[in-house]
């Protein structure tokens, strides 16, 4: 999509002007700005804009859904026009952390260390779903394309090599993001988090199988345990060794600080994680763990249909991103796999599947603008991109939203009775190869539901709407 000079001109007065911006960064579908006072925000006038799709407030933040692709161009002249400095994330999150609660800051916290990872175990997460499609059995026939075709054998072998690479040294991608976000060296988070998943240290899934082997060090027994795909102890760690850092910075003299800081930080901190962090850590994820399991074996149906209905306004106030921290621990896990995941990925479809929803009623209306945002909307909902659909469409109009998290809720008690497992990947419709491969029927089956349903109830709840589109919808 060309961008118009004028349209990213008419973005900036409608924000209030360059004088009312603090700070200005984008992510992959929006502009994020912090601005000075944001009732200066005229929001019909955003709404006019060809290049807007949806505006709201989240984390102290205004952002404009632009679109993927798009969004950087827009991006770029808004700097321009503005005359600002490009600013990244964390520039922006900082500058809106000042309006924050201490809630909120945890949010941004979690979200800012587990986000830049995603890509990693996205990748991951494609990967392993193509290797069950070569390892499936009744896919293709009666015996896997492996057994099929010898030669795919060795070929399967390598992408789960690659696949699974990232989610065992998941603790190692923690600690560079933690220590990334908490102003530390990312080099020491990340042998930090290598750290504490050395191999000569012993699985803690390997802990009811007998005897742990000890460090005996000034009266105190150290149990030799391995954390690796844990989420907590790396997290907790890598804070404790940023602070330590930071302290040693203040106080050692230049000339010695890389013969000093680093391997007093790493070792005080590793001695620290063995006796204290990590077994507290431990016991607090296994806590969160045996929690979210025993909701999902003695009442899937209640925790599904809770996180469905509610995931995406979750997704509103910026709260959905401390349950990536759950799915991470959950995939560490004996269970080798999420609840939750597949569950979002639904709410993903229900979203897209309601702005297509808008999509008819805005072809009743001859609404030409919205409705061809309704249409990339919905296709960007399928793929797993909610913001333009949820906020550009569904939630303007109310009743698309109402009808996706309807059916996302009902789906939601399916997916969560059934026990449905999947790994963080793709969302919307592609993540069903994320899915293990015993979910796959009754999660293909869920998919056909969320595609179809949430579109004939956005039609059916809009004849419950005003009164004006109830008779636009009639003619």
């Amino acid at each position: 999509m060309a961008v118009k000079k004028k349209d990213v001109e008419d973005i900036v007065e409608a924000v209030g002007g360059k004088d009312n911006l603090d700070t200005a960064t984008h992510c992959v579908t929006r502009l994020r700005l912090v601005l000075k006072d944001d009732d200066k925000v005229d929001k019909d006038r955003l709404s006019n804009n060809d290049l807007v799709k949806g505006q709201f407030k989240a984390d102290n933040q205004y952002q404009i859904v632009i679109g993927p692709g798009t969004v950087d161009e827009v991006y770029k002249q808004f700097v321009e026009v503005t005359g600002t400095t490009e600013a990244s994330k964390e520039d922006a999150k900082s500058a809106a952390a000042k309006k924050g609660n201490p809630i909120q800051r945890l949010i941004k916290l979690l979200g800012d260390i587990f986000i830049p990872i995603l890509p990693a175990i996205v990748t991951a997460g494609l990967l392993m779903g193509i290797n069950n499609l070569l390892t499936m059995k009744g896919l293709f026939g009666p015996k896997p394309l492996v057994e099929q075709f010898p030669q795919l054998g060795d070929f399967s072998n390598i992408i789960n090599v690659i696949a699974s690479t990232a989610f065992i040294f998941l603790p190692a991608l923690i600690g560079w993001s933690s220590m990334r976000v908490f102003g530390g060296s990312q080099i020491l988070g990340l042998v930090l988090g290598l750290v504490l998943m050395n191999p000569q240290l012993v699985s803690q899934y390997d802990i009811a199988k007998g005897h742990i082997p000890t460090w005996h060090i000034f009266g105190l027994e150290i149990k030799q345990l391995n954390y690796q795909g844990q989420v907590l102890p790396i997290l907790l760690a890598s804070y404790v060794l940023a602070q330590i850092e930071k302290g040693l910075n203040k106080v050692v003299h230049d000339s010695i600080k890389m013969l000093v800081v680093g391997p007093i930080a790493l070792l005080i901190t590793g001695f620290l994680s063995f006796i204290i962090i990590g077994p507290i850590a431990l016991w607090l994820g296994t806590g969160i763990t045996t929690g979210v399991t025993f909701v999902f074996e003695h009442a899937g149906w209640l925790g599904g249909a809770i996180y469905g209905l509610f995931y995406a306004p979750l997704v509103i106030t910026g709260l959905h991103h401390m349950f990536l921290a759950v799915d991470f621990q959950l995939m560490g896990s004996k269970l080798g796999g999420t609840y939750l995941w597949p569950i979002l990925a639904i709410s993903n479809i229900c979203q897209g599947s309601a702005a297509f929803g808008a999509w008819y009623i805005y072809k009743k209306r001859s609404m030409g603008k919205e409705q061809g945002l309704a249409m990339t909307s919905g296709i960007s909902g399928f793929l797993g991109v909610t913001e333009p659909a949820m906020f550009g469409v569904n939630l303007p109009l109310k009743y698309p939203f109402l009808a996706s998290i309807i059916t996302s809720g009902v789906l939601g008690a399916i997916i969560g009775a059934n026990r449905v497992l999947g790994n963080v990947g793709v969302g919307g419709v592609p993540a069903i190869i994320s899915i293990q491969k015993e979910y796959w029927l009754v999660y293909g089956i869920c998919i056909i539901i969320a595609i179809c349903v949430p579109f004939i109830l956005t039609i059916f709840l809009s004849r419950f709407s005003k009164e004006e589109t109830k008779e636009l919808v009639d003619e």
